[in-house]
């Protein structure tokens, strides 16, 4: 009797440490997962995953809602296609996009013009780059009291955005109407101080760019950019007074740019970004959905 309760012991013990080591060498799958995984002859796990839940890449992008936002928003299925989710932060204002991609919050942005960037780097001590040139956007001439460029009267008010390349580029097309002359040699830093003659006697008001079409009522004259014009409801083809001409200095400075920090000129989701914002289809979507009043570069 004792030998036989001996070996049932042993067969029981036996049975107990084999189950053990069947489910330490087995593997366990969950119901989510879809593919299988392969060992490499260095001994790293490869995916064989069949992509229906390959996730995409995340690119951050800041812009300005209209039309900077929007266009990019026309590359979010096309960025799809190359393996990344766009994910785009609106900003109503040049400088917090300018520190976010400073300081790595965002991969980019695109609302500015290269000589405000040049100029933002300058004062604050960023490192940002331009690596293409999108679109520009016409400089408008906007009726607040006065309907007409010739109803002005003597002694008239002028609001102007007071960034300075901004501010000398609003100069140059009130300049290119006759208003005012402005010092040549002042250039991209005009402001109204280096304006030589003023048969008019205009009076100028400085206001930060974004605040412009909320004022229009308070001035005779109104000199705004195109996005935030638009993003106001004013329509820079038909609402403007005079615009800038596709062969002005203005069109040719001042083309929107995308920008990121230096140093990542060359990553490739940046790389994909261009491709897409200088594609094909994004050429239509701006010509057709702006109607001229922003005019791509590329």
């Amino acid at each position: 009797m004792k030998k036989l309760i001996a070996l049932l012991l042993a067969l029981t013990l036996t049975t107990a440490l084999g189950a053990c080591g069947a489910k330490e060498s087995g593997s366990t799958q969950t119901p989510a997962d879809t593919g299988t995984t392969e060992t490499t002859d260095n001994g790293a796990a490869e995916s064989t995953d069949t992509g229906e839940n390959t996730e995409l890449q995340t690119v951050k992008v800041a812009a300005t809602p209209v039309p900077h936002a929007e266009i990019l928003n026309a590359c979010v299925d096309l960025m799809a296609e190359k393996g990344y989710q766009l994910e785009i932060t609106e900003y109503n204002d040049y400088i917090i996009p300018n520190t976010a991609v400073e300081e790595g919050e965002e991969d980019a942005n695109f609302f500015q013009h290269t000589p405000y960037l040049e100029e933002f780097n300058e004062a604050n001590g960023t490192h940002l780059v331009s690596v293409a040139s999108i679109h520009y956007e016409p400089m408008g001439i906007y009726p607040g009291k006065s309907d007409s460029i010739d109803a002005v009267p003597d002694g008239g008010t002028v609001a102007v955005p007071n960034d300075v390349t901004n501010e000398a580029r609003a100069l140059q097309l009130l300049a290119a109407q006759g208003l005012i002359e402005v010092d040549p040699n002042a250039g991209l830093n005009a402001t109204p101080k280096d304006i030589t003659s003023n048969p008019k006697n205009l009076q100028f008001s400085e206001l930060e760019a974004a605040m412009l079409p909320n004022t229009v009522e308070e001035f005779d004259l109104n000199v705004i950019n195109s996005n935030f014009a638009m993003a106001a409801g004013l329509n820079p083809a038909t609402d403007a007074l005079a615009s800038e001409g596709a062969d002005s200095e203005g069109a040719q400075t001042y083309a929107n740019v995308l920008v990121v920090k230096e140093g990542n000129e060359d990553n490739e989701a940046i790389k994909a970004l261009i491709e897409c914002l200088t594609s094909d289809e994004v050429r239509a979507f701006i010509e057709e959905t702006y109607g001229g009043a922003v005019v791509p570069v590329f």
